[in-house]
């Protein structure tokens, strides 16, 4: 009688450009989902096995994933790990910028990224170059940053004179995501997106487009803190439970539904 979709956004960011389609360059959810199938004592899966073993591994994204990429190179033998992220490196304390309550942006180094590697910062990947079909470097060019635009993004321009290379033989996208997965379930259900490709419901009834169809979570509002997700739970549970009798007696936090 009613349906609420709480799929996440799984849909990863991906990196087109030229050598995107060599061998060794994988999305890190992939890389790590097989991790966490041999630990569990089952199959990696049907795709073909990603490990890092004895290659120079290079992780592009600095965030969780990233450095739970960093971490299981390491533990798989690889020669060589490197985290590579666009933006500067952040500051040692809180930004001005990210006052309380705001999720503050400051430096932070996790136990994975302790085990060592390298990581460094300002560097835009221009593209991949390999042999037989596969992966061997990186080519990049260091940026400098300037004032942000009237949208509060970031605006930076490359570094003249500062081309390099690196050796790399596993590349691990590990970008961030963009949206949930749009192929089967939610393209066959019809219901509307908004334009950043996350499901259109509003944070009243958490309703979307089709009658009796509710999204909660990341699936609704795009990547986020998991607080959020069980924030939205219990508030697309109250907007369920009126839907399907009229009214609701679960406590919210929000506007009346």
């Amino acid at each position: 009688d009613a349906v609420l979709l709480c799929m996440g956004a799984e849909h990863p960011r991906d990196l087109p450009i030229e050598g995107r389609e060599l061998g060794g360059i994988h999305f890190a959810m992939d890389f790590l989902t097989q991790q966490n199938r041999r630990s569990a004592g089952d199959p990696p899966g049907a795709a073909a096995e990603i490990l890092a073993a004895g290659k120079d591994v290079i992780v592009l994204g600095g965030g969780d994933t990233g450095s739970d990429c960093v971490g299981t190179s390491h533990r798989q033998g690889a020669n060589s790990v490197t985290s590579i992220e666009l933006l500067e490196r952040p500051p040692e304390e809180r930004c001005e910028s990210t006052p309380w309550p705001l999720w503050p942006r400051m430096f932070r180094s996790s136990s994975s990224h302790d085990e060592g590697g390298d990581r460094e910062y300002a560097l835009l990947t221009k593209r991949f170059e390999g042999r037989d079909g596969r992966v061997e470097k990186l080519v990049g060019v260091a940026v400098q940053f300037g004032e942000p635009d009237e949208n509060g993004r970031p605006t930076f321009e490359e570094v003249p004179g500062s081309e390099f290379e690196k050796p790399a033989g596993l590349v691990l996208l590990a970008m961030g995501f963009v949206h949930p997965v749009h192929e089967g379930l939610i393209e066959e259900l019809g219901v509307s997106r908004d334009a950043r490709g996350n499901l259109a419901a509003d944070t009243r009834r958490f309703e979307t487009t089709e009658p009796g169809i509710f999204a909660a979570g990341d699936c609704r509002r795009g990547q986020s803190l998991v607080v959020w997700a069980q924030s939205e739970g219990r508030e697309a549970a109250r907007a369920v439970d009126s839907f399907l009798m009229g009214e609701s007696r679960l406590q919210s936090k929000l506007a009346t539904v």
